[in-house]
């Protein structure tokens, strides 16, 4: 975990993904190469939406994005990777962009199964992508900052759900997680407390606790990827900006 600063805010930035590509400059690192790997395995899911609103079909997509991470973890892009490049979120738009624009030639196109490649599960992928809630009416570039907002959220609330499976409180979590998601429907305090055999007073505490946990854990989320403090509130700020242009379904 990040220690905090006066202001509350991530401070020992050495400690997380992206400042660890970031600082390993030119030099061969391995531990940037897992943290890379580890960025891409959270965060290709809004790539692969970006790839498809960009036009492509769904094998095509499939196989570009496959290939742009098998070069990417590869090649030589991790050691060339600079601070001022500031987020992972840009940093990964660009790169692709780039991959897109060299793949026309299709000499260039690496198909799936070749190098380094991640395990990634484009069925489900496309599944989210032709999901009904899915905006059909953004650019790419609006779908990858959704889409990339909804994944911090799902990462923040998995975390979540593993923090209280290792204590044992899953019941707990899978009660209270209403909190978090506004789906709390027509049941009262008085009745969770009562499934989780505490008092109602208890269940409140339980969840200001859990909500408090839930931003501590998006904040670091976001310190993962990004190289210096300041910029976790830009990207803070982007998410909800993102979250607020969805159309409401």
């Amino acid at each position: 975990m990040a220690v905090k600063d006066q202001a509350g805010r991530p401070s020992n930035f050495l400690t997380t993904h992206w400042s660890v590509v970031a600082a390993a400059g030119r030099e061969e690192s391995t531990q940037a190469r897992e943290a890379m790997a580890t960025l891409c395995r959270t965060y290709w899911r809004p790539l692969y939406a970006y790839v498809r609103r960009r036009g492509y079909q769904a094998h095509d997509a499939e196989d570009l994005t496959q290939g742009f991470f098998a070069r990417l973890l590869e090649r030589d892009d991790v050691a060339t990777v600079r601070r001022e490049n500031g987020k992972f979120r840009s940093y990964l738009l660009a790169a692709m962009n780039h991959y897109l624009s060299d793949a026309r030639d299709k000499a260039h196109a690496r198909k799936r199964g070749g190098g380094k490649v991640l395990v990634l599960d484009f069925q489900a992928a496309e599944s989210a992508y032709l999901h009904p809630t899915t905006d059909s009416t953004s650019t790419p570039d609006q779908l990858f900052d959704q889409q990339w907002a909804l994944t911090l959220l799902q990462e923040v609330l998995r975390r979540l759900r593993r923090e209280h499976k290792l204590e044992g409180k899953t019941a707990w979590f899978e009660a209270l997680a209403f909190s978090l998601t506004g789906e709390r429907g027509d049941r009262s305090y008085a009745d969770i407390a009562r499934d989780l055999h505490t008092t109602e007073g208890a269940t409140k505490v339980a969840v200001h606790r859990l909500r408090r946990r839930y931003r501590n854990l998006l904040r670091e989320l976001i310190a993962e990827t990004v190289s210096t403090p300041d910029e976790v509130e830009e990207e803070l700020r982007a998410l909800l900006r993102a979250l607020a242009d969805r159309p409401i379904r």
